[in-house]
């Protein structure tokens, strides 16, 4: 219940912080890039480079996380070889006992 006052809590100052921003910053910069031209309101620029940040960030964990399910699925195959071969080895008999 804690996390979720502390999460809605930090959204609304997020949100209180983004609202001040721009009503603060109403100027305009002008973009170049290869393929357009275009002048944006600050504001605007600032929340798609925020956004598009976190679309690269989640790109990046996804091949992350694809990389460690892998890596889980060999250890589990592994533990399982393992597991059966010490299960074998307890049902074999003692051949040393007189």
């Amino acid at each position: 219940m804690l996390k979720r006052v502390a999460l809605l809590i930090l959204i609304v100052l997020l949100f209180v912080v983004m609202f001040t921003f721009t009503a603060l910053n109403t100027g305009r910069i002008d973009l170049d890039l290869a393929f357009f031209k275009g002048s944006y309101p600050i504001s605007v620029t600032l929340a798609a480079t925020f956004v598009l940040g976190v679309i690269f960030g989640m790109l990046c964990m996804t091949l992350f996380v694809f990389r460690l399910i892998t890596e889980r699925r060999a250890l589990r195959r592994s533990l399982r070889m393992s597991e059966s071969e010490v299960s074998s080895l307890r049902n074999l008999p003692l051949s040393d006992a007189d």
